[in-house]
């Protein structure tokens, strides 16, 4: 990865997840997966990435562990800040999506949700 990647840009770390996400813009409607996720944005996973500076509305519903409650859907909206297209021999095609600012309510909940996934990636790495 070069140091002008997109992954070299973050200001926060993202955590694998795989959710289903509902992506609407305009008249186009596209239905994607997350593949990973910080309170700032996500990657979408898609063959047809939308141009950069696409105004999205994001739709979807975190995978609950067993023993919790289901969780509820987060509806968002996100700007396309890149995306795999015109890349030669991209390792996964799809874009990068920054959140707009959210209502409070909602940004809590996003934020609870990224810190309870970041949380089981530590967990998750510790070896006995």
């Amino acid at each position: 990865m070069t140091t002008d990647s997109p992954a070299n840009r973050r200001a926060e770390a993202r955590h694998p997840v795989h959710f289903e996400v509902d992506c609407t813009s305009g008249d186009t409607f596209l239905y994607a997966h997350i593949t990973d996720i910080s309170s700032m944005g996500i990657f979408i996973s898609t063959d047809k990435p939308l141009p950069v500076g696409t105004a999205l509305q994001l739709a979807f519903t975190p995978r609950a562990d067993a023993g919790q409650p289901t969780p509820q859907r987060l509806e968002l909206t996100g700007e396309v800040m890149w995306s795999t297209t015109g890349q030669v021999a991209p390792d996964k095609p799809g874009m990068g999506v920054r959140f707009d600012h959210a209502a409070p309510k909602t940004r809590s909940r996003l934020l609870e949700l990224v810190r309870a996934i970041a949380y089981l990636d530590v967990t998750t790495d510790i070896k006995p």
